[in-house]
């Protein structure tokens, strides 16, 4: 049961606390992947600075396999988080050296594996086709929802997830059957507080988020993901994956980062980008 994070990374930065935790979607699902007992493995860029050094040593300490994560010259990519009665604000961003393009021998060595996540902050658009030639894709929308970017990519998807926070049910269930139309075997759908979605063109689940103390729910969604895709790696009944992916999310929200291992701040290290990182 292997599961593969491929593209962002950053160090979430909590600068009114002084600290800085590993983080970044497709990074987060790998380690969730990782804590419901996946072998999981991350493939990106990080940065040859201080902050790229507290993402390696995050992924170090959760088990996760980096042997082709690319650690190159420069800052690594940064997320600024503010908080706002427990809920992350992202205030400020910069992509560092984090775009890279996978090459024939990554796409081999994912093709070892059951499946393999990216999403829209990872800038591997391009070779989402190439990455589900060889392997099952998730793919994180989050909350782009414009045709023109969505519909390209949905052909080479088997799980599309998506943010729905701002959407009523009924328009979640629009987005969500419109998605699987075109080609995933299974689009979800997280939505804050309310209900998590999840159709296959046919059925329809819900899962009622778990109660919890909350401090910061920077990560929670991607903890969803992640433990929601070991579920389906493993041939969990729908239901119980949902129900264990909501077990997995609701502790994350108790501390502040995505899954710990903060470390001191490093402002000089990821200065402010004119870049920021997509949305």
């Amino acid at each position: 049961m292997r599961l593969l994070g491929v593209g962002d990374n950053v160090v979430d930065r909590y600068r009114d606390l002084g600290l800085m935790f590993p983080g970044g979607n497709a990074l987060n699902v790998a380690v969730a992947g990782a804590r419901a007992g996946a072998e999981a493995a991350y493939l990106g860029a990080v940065g040859s600075d201080r902050a790229g050094e507290a993402v390696l040593a995050g992924l170090h300490a959760e088990g996760i396999d980096t042997s082709r994560v690319r650690v190159l010259p420069g800052p690594n990519a940064f997320a600024d988080v503010s908080l706002v009665d427990g809920d992350r604000v992202f205030v400020g961003s910069g992509v560092g050296v984090s775009r890279f393009v996978l090459n024939p021998d990554d796409l081999a060595w994912a093709g070892t594996f059951d499946l393999a996540h990216t999403g829209d902050s990872s800038m591997l658009e391009d070779q989402v086709a190439e990455l589900a030639r060889v392997t099952l894709v998730s793919f994180d929308f989050s909350v782009m929802r414009d045709p023109s970017y969505v519909e390209p990519l949905l052909p080479h998807v088997a799980i599309a997830c998506f943010s729905a926070a701002d959407l009523t049910e009924e328009a979640t269930l629009d987005l969500l059957a419109t998605a699987v139309a075109k080609g995933p075997r299974l689009a979800l759908a997280t939505r804050g507080a309310a209900p998590a979605i999840l159709h296959d063109g046919r059925r329809t689940w819900r899962q009622a988020v778990i109660p919890t103390k909350v401090v910061d729910t920077l990560g929670a969604g991607d903890f969803f993901i992640g433990r929601f895709l070991v579920g389906i790696i493993r041939g969990e009944d729908s239901a119980v994956a949902l129900e264990a992916a909501a077990q997995a999310a609701a502790p994350i929200c108790g501390s502040n980062g995505a899954f710990g291992h903060g470390s001191p701040l490093a402002l000089g290290s990821a200065a402010p980008s004119s870049e920021a990182l997509p949305s």
